[in-house]
């Protein structure tokens, strides 16, 4: 017989989730970030992404404020930094200075980038959506880019050589520590 989950915790059987530290910055530049797992693609062509964040949440005033932010892909050694930045307000802390993260220039937008992080998404907002207690911000991706050496031939995380930080659930993280594999389709 199957066991039963409240569904309030319904979320966390479709987790683990890639986690990612948004930047975002208020009127004067000052960055903030945001520890995110609920991020979704939503289309290519535009290329659009969907990122679930609280409204209360002071990341949130300052993206829908400035109309853009920054994806982060987080790999798995800065956990630690990512817990920080997810229990910690930007209106209380300068999460750079707290954590040690290096911000650095983006190419198309003011929120900084995460020198740490393995990959970046550059977003201008184009949309939002109330969905209960959080909101859906729909971002158009204006640039998107690893560092060196991230990616395999085939344009994939090359797990070998990368670790992206996934979280379970709480205050809990796994990663892609053991090597990919190709499943054989059904026959």
């Amino acid at each position: 017989m199957n066991e039963s989950v409240s569904v309030s915790s319904f979320h966390y059987l479709l987790h683990p989730y890639n986690t990612s530290l948004v930047t975002c910055c208020d009127a004067e530049g000052q960055p903030n970030i945001i520890a995110i797992a609920w991020l979704v693609p939503v289309s290519v062509s535009p290329p659009l992404v969907g990122m679930s964040i609280g409204p209360r949440r002071h990341s949130y005033k300052l993206i829908q404020a400035s109309g853009e932010f920054v994806i982060n892909v987080a790999p798995h050694e800065i956990a630690q930094q990512v817990l920080f930045c997810g229990r910690r307000s930007g209106r209380d802390v300068d999460k750079f200075a707290a954590t040690g993260l290096t911000p650095g220039q983006a190419r198309h937008v003011r929120p900084p980038i995460i020198e740490e992080c393995i990959a970046h998404l550059e977003c201008r907002v184009v949309q939002e959506v109330e969905a209960g207690d959080h909101r859906l911000v729909i971002g158009e991706v204006l640039a998107a880019y690893t560092r060196p050496g991230v990616l395999d031939d085939n344009g994939l995380y090359d797990l070998s050589r990368v670790h992206p930080l996934l979280h379970l659930g709480r205050n809990r993280f796994t990663s892609t520590l053991a090597q990919s594999t190709e499943p054989q389709l059904l026959t």
